[in-house]
């Protein structure tokens, strides 16, 4: 029974392999919560930077672990026709490229994230130590939300390879409207998610400390009822923002490899390491005011190799290139982006 439970092959993987990841995630997170910020406070640049070094130096780590996992693996250790067209340390370095191109580019399209949640926080006038525990619980639920989307994908890219062409279409579309739309600010008084999310609940006009909801007095009639605070509004929000984004997120990454376990893992390490930027990033968002066009081109590119795999040896875009690329796309408009707005004030939202 044990055996079959640990053994027991999920998408590719032993199930042992899965269950590994996820209790090293929880071990994490329980650490972050736990540890390093038991006492709400306000997370500066400087405790920023340092932790997100360290979450995107075991995201790069677990480069590792994926070579040892794919180096001289079983033919069906894998559901990548990329990765199964190759055998020993060839097939390991191809998972490998993908991983790491994988997460660049999920760690990129999260940014985007960080945009728009950053304007949320001020604009409900979150305190800064209060929002590392908004972006916690958020966490929790986009590693839930993102394993069902992506198990859905899996079994459908598996079970329908076409699936992969549509992707490429909705990503080169989405790229093209992202380059179009440039770096236009969305109105948050207007925003149509937090309006939907008023109409629906009740919310009180201020904060109640760290608590998501308080029990208040009914102005009707008296009686006790549960209030949301705006610190569950926002959290709220992140949870939906997180829910369009993977909209995107999950064909990209998908358009890179087919395989589940490189598709989620780099998913959520890139995830991680960026809640603990957050806050470094949101001083310095105005820096980044041209990585969007950047982003549109990166998306454009990935829907646009999956078309362009026929003209290859096996019908799939060189790892090695599309890890090349990506970079260099990501890079240039990070760089860019720097140098033109090297004359701007930094400021803190």
């Amino acid at each position: 029974m044990l055996e079959t439970i640990l053994f027991a092959e999920f998408l590719g993987k032993a199930a042992w392999i899965w269950y590994a990841f996820i209790g090293a995630v929880i071990a994490l997170l329980a650490f972050d919560l736990g540890v390093v910020n038991k006492q709400d406070h306000e997370i500066g640049v400087a405790e920023s930077l340092k932790m997100s070094a360290f979450y995107i130096a075991i995201g790069l780590g677990f480069s590792g672990i994926i070579w040892m996992l794919y180096n001289n693996a079983s033919p069906t250790a894998s559901i990548d026709p990329q990765i199964l067209s190759v055998v020993g340390e060839e097939r390991a370095w191809t998972a490998l490229q993908l991983y790491l191109t994988g997460f660049a580019v999920e760690k990129t399209l999260a940014m985007d994230n960080v945009f728009v949640i950053s304007m949320v926080f001020t604009y409900l006038a979150i305190p800064r130590k209060y929002q590392h525990r908004v972006l916690f619980w958020g966490i929790i639920g986009v590693i839930v939300l993102r394993a069902i989307m992506i198990g859905v994908g899996a079994a459908l890219v598996s079970q329908f390879s076409w699936v992969l062409y549509i992707f490429a279409v909705f990503l080169i579309g989405t790229g093209i409207m992202m380059f179009m739309k440039g770096d236009k600010e969305p109105d948050m008084a207007d925003n149509k998610i937090l309006l939907w999310l008023k109409k629906r609940m009740n919310v009180t006009p201020e904060l109640h400390g760290n608590k998501f909801r308080v029990q208040l007095p009914d102005p009707k009639t008296g009686k006790l009822r549960y209030f949301a605070t705006p610190l569950l509004l926002a959290l709220m929000f992140v949870e939906i923002v997180d829910l369009v984004f993977a909209i995107d997120s999950v064909p990209a990454i998908f358009a890179i490899t087919s395989d589940a376990y490189i598709v989620y893992t780099s998913n959520i390490f890139a995830i991680l390491g960026l809640r603990a930027l957050f806050f470094a990033l949101a001083a310095m968002v105005h820096r980044f005011k041209y990585l969007k066009y950047a982003l549109a081109l990166t998306l454009v590119f990935i829907g646009s190799k999956i078309f362009m795999g026929d003209l290859f040896p096996g019908g799939k875009f060189p790892a090695e290139w599309s890890l090349g690329i990506t970079m260099a796309l990501i890079a240039g408009g990070v760089l860019f982006s720097l140098w033109k707005t090297r004359k701007v004030t930094s400021q803190a939202i």
